[in-house]
């Protein structure tokens, strides 16, 4: 991941942000971490996305913005140490799989690697696609959020703040694990090695510098891919009620992810690790979102439906009284 691309993420927080640097958040955000007695927003929960649910009282402040994103790094990276069982039982369903696609690491690159060499068509989309995924793709961020500030939606407005949130908080947590990680990049020294070792080398290793590069990163997992979905996540889950936007969301990030194959900078296993690691960030994102959401109107609810007796001219009449919010 680029930090050039987080960047542009911070300008365009600041583009859409009309508060100032005085302004101090509200004290109900503090009470993020207690809500439901639960210790973190990853888990389900039924999430109001009603266009009116985004109004001013449940905006997303320039103060307010930096505490949520404060409170999803608290709750990502303490997400270990109070995972319930069925929590670890995904976890172990998740590893496994992602051990058995190990196994052919090695076979899928290859396989990429001469799709790409062999096809000048699908070298020059994989090409373009897989620059979508990097830099390019703030700038999308960005334009999205221009357009809800300038026709003053704030579902649009609010959206692109949290995908700029789940944007950062999912690199710093790509970059830890490759920290951690170290592995080999598919191409190591040369781009167009075809029998390279998807080798994982540890934390402590000192990765040497080559030819084309002298910060050659960890390959696991994949930085683009990462990105790619915990933006596509949050946009995903705040326009379900448009079937169309997840579709294009997860369809666009799977490209992305596709393409990192075929451009043989990372294995399939990169991919896959960086495509879960970007929609937990984006759901947990998403949802501590809509806890902060509750706190600010805790009254907000759906249309209701009430019933009544009425008593006119010595008849009672039943009533139904349906009331819009």
């Amino acid at each position: 991941m680029k930090w050039k691309g987080l960047q542009v993420c911070v300008v365009c927080v600041l583009f859409l942000s009309k508060s100032s640097f005085a302004q101090q958040p509200d004290t109900l955000i503090k009470k993020l971490d207690s809500l439901s007695t639960k210790t973190d927003s990853a888990g389900g929960q039924v999430n109001n996305i009603n266009q009116k649910a985004y109004n001013d009282r449940t905006k997303i402040t320039f103060g307010t913005y930096f505490v949520l994103l404060g409170s999803d790094f608290k709750q990502q990276f303490t997400k270990p140490f109070h995972m319930t069982s069925r929590d670890w039982g995904k976890f172990g369903i998740f590893a496994a799989a992602t051990g058995a696609l190990m196994l052919v690491d090695e076979p899928v690159q290859q396989w990429g690697h001469h799709v790409s060499s062999s096809s000048k068509t699908v070298a020059d989309v994989s090409h373009y696609v897989t620059n979508a995924g990097g830099l390019y793709e703030t700038y999308t961020l960005a334009a999205l959020g221009a357009y809800g500030f300038i026709f003053k939606n704030e579902k649009v407005k609010t959206t692109t703040l949290l995908a700029t949130q789940s944007y950062i908080t999912s690199a710093v947590m790509a970059e830890t694990i490759k920290l951690i990680t170290h592995r080999d990049r598919p191409f190591r020294d040369d781009p167009y090695a075809k029998n390279p070792e998807p080798t994982f080398h540890g934390p402590f290793y000192k990765r040497p510098p080559t030819v084309y590069s002298k910060s050659l990163g960890s390959s696991f997992p994949s930085g683009h891919t990462t990105a790619a979905f915990s933006a596509a996540t949050v946009y995903a889950m705040e326009y379900r009620d448009k079937p169309l936007v997840p579709f294009l969301a997860y369809g666009a990030a799977s490209l992305i992810g596709l393409s990192r194959i075929t451009e043989n900078k990372h294995w399939a296993t990169d991919v896959l690790t960086g495509a879960a690691l970007g929609y937990l960030c984006g759901r947990q994102v998403v949802n501590n979102y809509h806890r902060y959401s509750k706190l600010k109107a805790p009254k907000q609810k759906k249309n209701t439906v009430s019933f009544n007796l009425q008593y006119s001219y010595g008849v009672i009449e039943p009533g139904v009284v349906y009331t819009f919010r």
